[in-house]
């Protein structure tokens, strides 16, 4: 069996009109790397969206974008540090176009009063998983199979110690 490889992204950006393209090549290149060639337009899609409307509302620019990869589903997650902002007054057109075209959703508040915005997709049927192989493990015939050169009678003969098989090859050679 082989099992899904979890893969994590960080990236710290000052938000500008300028990086919110750079910021969606980047996403772009991750998630082609990880093989998840059908999740690039909703979820680079989904994050140009939330930092335009950070770029447009927030006062501190700074944002970190955070992917995770668990094999079925890529989470991302947004990350501003402007204490005015509210998502349900100045993100609600934003946060509803990601409710549409994601398959869970999110926002939550940091203890430094900071908020993430997240939003996850699902891996859709013949998306390419990157996997890891298992090594494999003896099977039943593989680890029982039985020595065929040595006779039926030295199967059946207590096992004797180094001293006997010199004992035995003196009296061999008497013979």
């Amino acid at each position: 069996m082989k099992t899904a490889v979890p893969c994590y992204y960080h990236l710290d950006v000052e938000v500008s009109p300028e990086r919110v393209g750079q910021v969606r090549r980047i996403l772009a290149a991750h998630l082609r790397f990880w093989d998840l060639e059908d999740l690039v337009e909703p979820v680079c899609g989904g994050a140009e969206m939330l930092l335009k409307a950070i770029d447009e509302h927030a006062r501190d620019k700074h944002t970190s974008i955070e992917m995770w990869w668990t094999g079925q589903h890529l989470i991302t997650a947004v990350g501003e540090n402007n204490h005015d902002l509210r998502p349900d007054q100045d993100l609600r057109s934003c946060l509803a176009r990601i409710a549409a075209t994601s398959d869970g959703w999110g926002c939550c508040a940091s203890e430094t009063g900071s908020k993430v915005i997240w939003f996850s997709q699902r891996a859709r049927a013949g998306v390419r998983v990157p996997l890891v192989p298992r090594a494999p493990e003896p099977t039943l015939r593989e680890g029982l199979k039985t020595p065929r050169a040595m006779p039926v009678a030295a199967l059946a003969s207590p096992p004797s110690g180094p001293e006997d098989v010199l004992e035995e090859a003196v009296l061999e050679e008497a013979r």
